[in-house]
């Protein structure tokens, strides 16, 4: 399933321009060099996907814009051009934080109209970048959902998770809670290559192992594969062992997307770096954001395999609770697709 049909425009508080965004303040600290905290104060945490996006969940919370995890392919880079600044290093360094989320949050799940429909986090940018160190919006976040007896869902590639592992533990056992964890790289020269700001691989399968031995069934998303640099098979039967061994009930696996400003960003870094890929990936993208029907065919034929040798194909409808938490009833939502497609 794909993301093309949620918008990256929708109102939600913090866009268009932080003039508008209920402005507070720009904050530096040399802890986070290089990078730029610009504060507001939204009006709205909910964020409603439109009807048919086909998702299997309905509203979104983005406690953040921007992400310091700096990944080369994040399709949600288009969304700070909202913010009049760059899809580029601005994206990566200007980094819009809603200091109010948790209370705002709050007040919307009181409302009467509030259906306690499944909400996901993780959709846009990541809820446990950096930032979230300096923050600490989360445990407010986790804290009104599950007190409200809303369902959530949470994808990161940030082992900041772990700090709330507590809180998690103790909202699954009143709400669904899944768990899913992003890990597209094994390879550590490519992973500082293409992620520079996010944890190691290793560090995010010890999270992985974390989550699992709290009684998560943890989803592993191995996305964005990168064709040419991440889709031989020795790299994806060596990743998906990793992940295996370290305890995750399933993983999924597709293609990179290359969406409105992310195309451009990271054909620039393979022009400088990988040059000889230029025109393969011509034929692969064209002039669009997806790989041909053929590659997308190729490489299921890949993966699928894979994924039954190391038992990573199995149904991920069978709980999202903690396996020493009572299941409380409440229909629970799939584990949500891939943010760093």
């Amino acid at each position: 399933m794909r993301w093309q049909n949620q918008t990256l425009d929708a109102d939600d508080g913090a866009l268009p321009g932080l003039e508008r965004a209920g402005f507070v303040r720009s904050v530096r600290t040399p802890e986070f060099d290089g990078v730029t905290f610009h504060e507001v104060l939204c009006k709205s945490a909910l964020n409603r996907l439109p009807a048919g996006s086909g998702l299997p969940f309905e509203w979104t919370i983005n406690p953040m814009r921007g992400c310091s995890h700096a990944c080369r392919y994040c399709f949600a880079r288009g969304s700070h051009e909202y913010l009049e600044l760059d899809a580029g290093r601005d994206f990566d360094t200007q980094i819009v934080v809603k200091t109010n989320v948790a209370a705002v949050l709050r007040r919307e799940l009181r409302r009467r109209s509030w259906r306690r429909d499944g909400v996901a986090l993780g959709t846009n940018t990541d809820p446990y970048q950096r930032a979230e160190g300096r923050y600490r919006l989360m445990p407010g976040i986790i804290g009104a959902l599950a007190e409200s007896g809303t369902p959530f869902s949470i994808l990161t590639k940030g082992t900041l998770l772990r700090r709330d592992l507590p809180l998690l533990t103790g909202a699954a056992g009143v709400v669904p809670v899944s768990l899913a964890v992003s890990i597209a790289i094994l390879d550590e020269d490519l992973h500082r290559a293409l992620e520079s700001g996010t944890p190691s691989p290793r560090a995010r399968l010890e999270l992985v192992r974390a989550l699992t031995e709290a009684g998560f069934p943890v989803h592993v998303m191995v996305a964005p594969v990168i064709p040419c640099l991440t889709d031989g098979r020795a790299h994806l039967d060596a990743l998906f062992g990793e992940i295996a061994a370290a305890g995750a009930a399933s993983a999924v696996a597709f293609p990179m997307h290359l969406r409105g400003s992310t195309r451009g960003w990271f054909l620039d870094w393979l022009g400088t770096h990988h040059p000889a890929l230029l025109r393969r990936y011509r034929q692969l993208y064209g002039r669009g954001a997806y790989v041909t029907p053929e590659y997308s065919a190729w490489l299921r034929g890949r993966v699928e395999p894979l994924l039954a040798r190391h038992g990573l194909n199995r149904d991920r409808s069978a709980g999202v609770t903690p396996r020493h938490e009572p299941d409380n009833g409440v229909p629970q939502p799939d584990s949500q697709l891939a943010l760093f497609a």
